[in-house]
């Protein structure tokens, strides 16, 4: 099952980038033997500035056809590790990719929002962009750990 992480903003050189590298390449590693992974991000970019529905536009081109589509939004829901655990296993099992799609600073446009299989939220406070990078990726990391039954994730 193939993640795809895909943000508006470029990530330069900087601690959020190193972390996101650290935990994706954990995920690679520890994912593989029970099917999950690899996870890549691609990143959009909109430099005219036109907004969401601009931003929206270059996100669904990088979506990989097919795959399941869940956006980061702080309207989505809110679910323990394990539950998000359950759900990547899941869809591991009916044998879907997945993308996860992080909108720029005024978040998603309605539109791709409305196509969503899942929304998810990091809790009702609005998180800046970059970091919900970083919660993403550790959180893929941890989900397969779960799965593997390793110590990481303690109850």
């Amino acid at each position: 099952m193939k993640v795809t992480i895909c943000a508006v903003g470029r990530l330069r050189k900087s601690p959020e980038l190193e972390l996101i590298s650290d935990y994706l390449e954990r995920f690679r590693k520890a994912g593989r033997a029970f099917g999950l992974g690899p996870a890549s991000v691609i990143e959009v970019e909109d430099k005219k500035n036109l907004g969401m529905e601009a931003e929206a536009a270059l996100l669904d081109r990088a979506i990989p056809a097919g795959s399941v589509l869940v956006t980061l939004d702080e309207r989505g829901d809110v679910v323990s590790s394990p539950e998000f655990a359950e759900r990547l296993a899941g869809w591991r099992d009916q044998a879907r990719d997945v993308s996860f799609v992080i909108g720029g600073a005024d978040g998603i446009a309605p539109s791709l929002r409305a196509r969503a299989d899942w929304s998810l939220s990091f809790g009702r406070m609005v998180w800046p962009h970059m970091l919900v990078r970083v919660m993403l990726a550790e959180q893929l990391y941890r989900a397969g750990q779960i799965v593997a039954g390793t110590p990481y994730h303690r109850v």
